[in-house]
């Protein structure tokens, strides 16, 4: 009997513990694959290209000053159930969350305005000899 109310004892144990989920990104499958070429064509002035159809709520790829390419999904940090994609900003060196005012960094996704307090979620970029590669 006492063997019970232990194993009782640690299964609510862990489960009460257990971490709110609803704030997480959830992990999706992506592959993405673009020319470079393509995507300096259908880049922004920015060097930012949006991505629909990939990730939670789309891709961000951005190639950042020093060459280097990053991939964020655009689903806002803050609120992850609502799906608010993030939109690059005027300058090209963030992204804003349209939904809660928060910003964020496209050099490393950093939150930079509140109410962000974990940064966008990234992906790996690989570089071939002719396109850029995201994945997870």
């Amino acid at each position: 009997m006492q063997r019970i109310w232990l194993s009782v004892g640690f299964v609510l144990m862990l489960t009460s513990c257990a971490k709110d989920s609803s704030d997480i990104i959830p992990d999706v499958y992506v592959n993405y694959r673009i020319s470079i070429q393509q995507f300096q064509i259908n880049k922004n002035a920015n060097g930012v290209l949006l991505v629909n159809n990939q990730g939670v709520a789309g891709l961000i790829i951005y190639r950042r000053t020093d060459g280097a390419y990053v991939a964020y999904d655009r689903c806002s940090t803050v609120n992850p159930t609502a799906k608010c994609a993030v939109v690059p900003d005027e300058t090209g060196l963030g992204a804003d969350d349209v939904c809660s005012g928060a910003k964020f960094s496209l050099f490393d996704g950093s939150p930079s305005k509140a109410p962000a307090t974990r940064s966008l979620k990234s992906y790996q970029v690989r570089l071939t000899s002719f396109e850029i590669v995201v994945q997870n």
